[in-house]
């Protein structure tokens, strides 16, 4: 599926846990996060977790204006 959309010109950034499983699904563009119940933290917390969520987001949006490159993985 990330293939097709991709094919039609639209980047698809994936937020992933387990990174390993992005990558075998052939995606171009992984933000690694933080937790499998909440990928870019638990939104009933806030302090260091909002500031988390924001800085986790806004490494996804970069990535979108991003080459592809042989290694799909921004950290």
């Amino acid at each position: 599926m990330v293939k097709e959309i991709e094919r039609y010109g639209i980047p698809i950034v994936h937020m992933a846990t387990i990174t390993t499983i992005s990558e075998s699904v052939g995606a171009n563009r992984i933000v690694p996060t933080v937790a499998i119940p909440y990928p870019v933290g638990d939104p009933d917390l806030d302090g260091k977790e909002e500031e988390m969520r924001k800085e986790l987001t806004e490494r996804a949006v970069d990535s979108l204006h991003k080459e592809v490159t042989d290694s799909p993985l921004y950290n």
